[in-house]
């Protein structure tokens, strides 16, 4: 058999054109590697300890506690997850479990239990091509270079030469390219996962194509078989546990026959069958192995595949492991090739988990994609055939969505990479789409059975309209901060809702306007300063609605760090988000109904404004999402929200007929946007807080934030937040903040002193956050300021995508030491305020004309914000 010889590739840089990839996306060779000293961030600076002692042995003794319990804790700062710089885009649709790939093709980071996270490579799970001339293989080949480090496997021919292949991700697809040294033979395998705007039934399915290309550039024909093998598990200890079993199947569901295998087996008592399965395409025959273990050798795998390039195909089941045993599977496809050629052979993985349950086993769900395959966890045939049958209508849908962003001269490359590829999330984050089924073991809904206190105006958010139609939605704060929905960060992702899938936004919402009268008042003891206090007050926005090692929905509030409930943003943030939704839909039955809550969180607001000056004042601890960075007195970053809130609920009172209401807010709005400037504004920029020590004057990144969501939410009254204060603000940010690090490449620090450098009073004032540079990014955009956005917006990917090889799990926060914090992180799909700011504010750029701020997608990235944009959706001023 021939082995690695041969010609090498012409073009052997990993930006060569590669016919049938696409030229914009996330590229790398399989041999790459990133090269920067990565680590997780761990210990703060000697300056930062004092305040956090407290805390520290606090969130001990809380974490000795929910480990006896056998429990997992919803932050786990002792057992971070370490760097591993592989990932691509991940496969599955949205909320129903997904599994990671990495880009040298492992199959990783196994999230089939809600919210649950195993980050583990599973070496068994692999594609494997066999070439045949005249009869005979000649070329055998693991397409992974890597070799095992178990005892698993070793007959098979491993590390493949990463230099002959390439990877390249736009999600929600990717592509890897095999020159095959020495073959002539280029193969292309395409994932594509069900993952496209405004889809509310196949974007919720566990599925997954592999659609492998095959072209002959020789002079030879040639006989060519893929083999996908595939394990039981996780990746994890409980494989092991027995009672698996497999089963091969036909499917005629659909125009095509399909074929394949079936894994059943179950997790934490959960029914989950992996599928693996083929496309009886013309000229494609189909085989199987039903069986093996993964642990041994796998000789007979080997050579049954070398022996005719097919499998044994065997009719019948397998038994059911024995504990201590694990047990995978092959399907293999074989076509013939003539010279100058090119054939298709099309695989599929899906997984069929219907029923699902959170930690506490309180309430059953269904996930969304059992409407239409029910939910007796016989669907894996159906799955697989539908999945080989439309993944032609899924890449049509998905072409129309992007193609006139990555086709737009005038963006930049590395943006319609970022913009897409930080999708990822949206699926990979630990989501959930379900609908509730019959409560289990009598249990009963104790939100359903608690009458809402608040007065009888909301009735209205009782129930979840939307929630009959389009279920429940969750996500992960992030795959490491193990909290759904959590709405200070929300905030900033939200927009990747809204804009894509909005009634999911619309539904999470409403989900959050049924917890907001609702009270807890269970006590407990918060780590950060001890304090005793209530779970959940009355007329506060929730932190989240739950870890999904407990009952989410039902049990909300389980961050244990601070009491929440004195949070100076979360209420403002609510009120932002019901207006924006409601400017972007207009769907004035929403407003209407979220209006009661909104009035609520807002008059709840008031006791925080201590001085009766119509601003709301920060209490000298990490009461808002820099959740240990403190604020005291009136500052930029709550300040804003605040104002920002208040001209939104008189929008919106003024709408509905609530005049008495308008006058109210407008009052206090009349007094606070005074104060505001007369406390904060410097004349440069606003000052982080009116406390007057010594980082009151620090340059916060994200002091414009009730600003953006005005502007985004169609509000341009520049008597709150006046024009000339908002770009000069901006443009201190992108002096102090932005330009001294790395000569304007990382993005912008959250905090700067006035002399340029970072301001180290708290962890979280040097950290860079990915979602608020986004965010930022957008502010500029609207702004006018393209290429000081573009600039700040490309130091955050250009860091963590390319130097650090944190694609497809972006952290929430990055040092310029090269520490980062909580992998798989929510709030950078804010990158999505951004398309919206350049389509609401550039609608010319979007239409692939010249930006008025001049030059290419290459001047987008460099200095200069003197473009000029009037906004023509804007609302009425008051």
């Amino acid at each position: 058999m021939a082995g690695h010889g041969g010609v090498k590739p012409k073009e052997r840089g990993s930006r060569a054109k590669i016919p049938g990839v696409p030229d914009y996306g996330w590229r790398v060779k399989l041999d790459h590697e990133f090269q920067e000293d990565i680590k997780p961030f761990v210990t703060p600076r000697l300056r930062q300890v004092a305040p956090l002692v407290g805390l520290s042995l606090r969130y001990g003794l809380f974490w000795l506690k929910k480990r006896r319990e056998g429990k997992r804790i919803f932050i786990d700062q002792v057992k971070v997850v370490p760097y591993q710089p592989i990932y691509g885009a991940p496969v599955g649709g949205i909320g129903c479990g997904t599994i990671g790939r990495g880009f040298k093709g492992e199959f990783c980071r196994f999230q089939m239990v809600p919210g649950i996270y195993q980050w583990h490579v599973v070496e068994a799970n692999q594609f494997t091509v066999c070439v045949r001339r005249k009869g005979q293989t000649v070329y055998q080949q693991v397409l992974s270079p890597h070799r095992p480090k178990g005892p698993g496997l070793t007959a098979w021919n491993w590390a493949f030469h990463g230099e002959y292949a390439t990877y390249h991700a736009l999600y929600p697809r990717s592509w890897t390219a095999y020159d095959l040294p020495g073959q002539n033979i280029r193969l292309i395998c395409r994932q594509v996962s069900p993952v496209f705007p405004h889809d509310y039934k196949d974007t919720s399915l566990p599925a997954a194509a592999f659609i492998w290309s095959i072209e002959n550039q020789g002079s030879e024909p040639v006989d060519v078989s893929i083999m996908f093998t595939f394990k039981n598990g996780q990746g994890i200890r409980e494989d092991k546990k027995g009672g698996v079993w497999n089963e091969p199947f036909e499917s005629t569901h659909n125009a095509t026959k399909v074929s394949g295998v079936m894994i059943h087996q179950t997790f934490k008592e959960m029914g989950c069958t992996y599928a693996v399965a083929a496309s009886h395409r013309e000229g494609v025959h189909v085989s199987h192995k039903v069986s093996f273990d993964p642990n041994s050798p796998a000789v007979n795998v080997w050579r049954d595949l070398l022996e005719d390039g097919e499998l044994d195909s065997c009719p019948d089941p397998s038994p059911k492991t024995s504990r201590g045993q694990e047990l995978a599977t092959a399907v293999c496809a074989k076509c013939h090739v003539k010279p100058q050629s090119t054939q298709q052979m099309d695989f599929s993985l899906t997984w069929d988990m219907p029923v699902i349950y959170f930690g506490a086993k309180e309430q059953l769900y269904c996930r969304r994609y059992t409407r239409w395959f029910g939910s007796s966890g016989n669907a894996s045939p159906h799955l697989a055939s539908h999945t080989l049958n439309n993944y032609h209508i899924w890449e049509k849908k998905i072409d129309e969505w992007q193609k006139p962003i990555v086709q737009n001269r005038h963006l930049p490359d590395w943006y319609k990479s970022a913009l897409f590829n930080e999708l990822y999330f949206v699926s990979d984050g630990g989501t959930v789409w379900v609908d509730k089924m019959a409560h289990k073991n009598g249990f009963q809904d104790s939100k359903a059975d608690t009458p809402p206190r608040v007065e009888d105006a909301q009735k209205d958010v009782r129930d979840n309209p939307l929630e009959q139609e389009y279920g429940k939605f969750g996500y992960l704060e992030g795959q490491e901060y193990r909290m759904y929905n959590t709405y200070d960060v929300h905030y900033y992702a939200s927009f990747a809702l809204i804009m894509l899938w909005p009634k999911l936004q619309l539904s999470l919402q409403y989900d959050l306007a049924m917890d907001i009268p609702r009270e807890d008042l269970t006590r407990f003891k918060f780590c950060m300063d001890g304090n005793v206090d209530v779970v959940k007050a009355k007329n506060c926005v929730p932190h989240d609605v739950g870890d999904p090692e407990d009952e989410p929905w039902i049990r909300t509030n389980c961050y244990a760090i601070h009491a929440t409930h004195d949070w100076k943003d979360l209420n403002p943030k609510f009120v932002l988000q019901v207006y924006r939704d409601y400017h972007i839909t207009k769907d004035h039955a929403y407003m209407k109904s979220m209006y009661p809550c909104a009035k609520a969180v807002t008059d709840s607001c008031l006791r925080f404004d201590h001085d009766g000056d119509g601003l709301i004042e920060n209490g000298g601890f990490a009461d808002q999402t820099y959740d240990s960075w403190s604020m005291t007195g009136a500052s930029a970053y709550c300040g804003g929200l605040w104002l920002a809130s208040l001209h939104l609920m008189c929008l919106m009172a003024r709408q509905l007929g609530y005049y008495g209401d308008e006058k109210k807010y407008k009052e206090i709005l009349d007094k606070g946007k005074i104060s505001f400037e007369r406390k904060l504004w410097n004349g440069q920029y606003y000052n982080y807080d009116s406390a007057g020590k010594k980082h009151s004057d620090s340059i916060m990144a994200d002091q414009l934030c009730g600003h953006w969501y005005l502007k985004a939410s169609g509000v341009a009254d520049d008597t709150i937040f006046p024009a000339d204060h908002v770009k000069t603000a901006l443009r201190s940010i992108y002096k102090y903040n932005v330009l001294p690090f790395k000569n304007g490449t990382m993005g912008a620090v959250n905090g700067a002193r006035p002399s340029g450098k970072a301001d180290t009073c708290a962890v979280q004032s040097e950290e860079f956050w990915t979602g608020v540079n986004y965010a930022l990014a957008a502010s500029m955009i609207q702004e006018g300021m393209l290429e000081e956005g573009f600039k700040v917006a490309q130091g955050a990917y250009h860091t963590l995508y390319e130097s650090w090889g944190l694609g497809f799990q972006t952290p929430e926060a990055y040092f310029e030491n090269n520490r980062y914090r909580s992998l798989g992180y929510m709030r950078p799909l804010s990158i999505w305020a951004m398309q919206w700011a350049l389509e609401k504010y550039h609608p010319e750029l979007m239409k692939g004309e010249q930006p008025e701020a001049g030059g290419d997608s290459r001047g987008l990235t460099g200095g200069g914000d003197e473009a000029k944009r009037q906004n023509t959706h804007s609302e009425k001023n008051i």
